[in-house]
């Protein structure tokens, strides 16, 4: 028996009736969208580029690979009612389209990611492409990837510095599997690593050329005011105190312990960056500026680090 309102009801169904290629259904779900109030900035910051996504992977086409002629081809009735649900999926459930397909992009790399961690989305993926110079003094032989969730940051570095030794940390085990995942999905076993660690307790003893982090950073009044799709990530993820620097101090205090000589520290504060400034008023971190898009991210030398006194 149909459900009334499923994408198999006739009347449900009539909707989109009219609608039969590509380009049909991608506009319906752009439309579809921006009347629902969605919000984008999990991958893409529109409703178009949303629409994209998940009507391109329903049809197990690739984005990255897309092509023109694609539009106009005809969507079959069972193809017609994946697409449906798909976006009612995203519109019912308030999450990132990541999570409804699986995998997220991320420095040119493909990821797996769930609900199990926070979706790809740092501009640090700038910083990698670029082999993090001109702060970089040499090429790093063991880089950590510190608070990883899906591992993407370190194995992109891995790919980067195809020399180096990488480590994935993370407080979190179920974030630990996805990172695991990955490091298989990019058959990088004999070079990534992952490790259970809160902050560096996992870690002792262990020095890095390079320790890059996107930690939790966001305040408490902004996790209060984020949108659902935000509220679906993990909130270890993302919450840390009333100013965002909860765990920024605790890293900021320990961090020289763990880097060689000539060793560099790269961390995202996002919108926490003034309160970090505001609290360390004479640290002195250089914060990037990217071409393309992003914020909140200061690179910061071993040396100056350990030469500070108000860590």
């Amino acid at each position: 028996m149909t459900e009334p309102g499923s994408v198999t009801d006739p009347q449900a169904s009539s909707e989109w009736a009219p609608l039969t290629t590509i380009r049909d259904f991608i506009r319906w779900g752009a439309s579809r969208f921006s009347a629902a109030g969605l919000y984008f900035g999990h991958g893409t910051d529109n409703a178009w580029d949303e629409s994209v996504q998940l009507v391109l992977h329903t049809l197990h086409l690739s984005v990255q690979d897309s092509r023109p002629e694609w539009l106009d081809a005809r969507l079959t009735l069972s193809e017609q009612q994946a697409v449906a649900r798909m976006f009612d999926r995203r519109i019912d459930e308030r999450v990132p389209a990541a999570y409804l397909t699986g995998e997220a992009w991320f420095a040119g790399l493909k990821f797996h990611v769930d609900s199990r961690v926070l979706v790809p989305r740092s501009p640090i993926a700038e910083l990698i492409e670029a082999g993090f110079e001109p702060w970089l003094e040499r090429e790093p032989e063991r880089i950590l990837d510190l608070c990883t969730g899906s591992g993407c940051i370190g194995i992109a570095c891995a790919y980067a510095f195809e020399q180096a030794q990488v480590e994935l940390s993370d407080i979190s085990p179920e974030a630990l599997a996805v990172a695991r995942e990955n490091i298989a999905l990019h058959q990088l076993a004999d070079r990534v690593a992952a490790v259970e660690s809160d902050l560096f307790s996992g870690l002792a003893g262990c020095e890095y050329d390079l320790i890059v982090s996107n930690p939790p950073y966001v305040d408490a009044r902004d996790l209060a005011e984020m949108p659902a799709e935000y509220h679906a990530e993990p909130a270890l993820g993302l919450a840390s105190g009333d100013d965002g620097l909860d765990f920024t101090r605790r890293l900021l205090a320990q961090a020289a312990d763990h880097l060689s000589e000539d060793g560099l520290l790269v961390v995202e504060v996002g919108n926490s960056q003034r309160a970090l400034e505001q609290a360390f008023p004479s640290l002195p971190m250089v914060w990037v500026e990217f071409e393309r898009g992003g914020h909140g991210v200061f690179v910061l030398p071993a040396s100056a680090l350990r030469a500070y006194s108000g860590v």
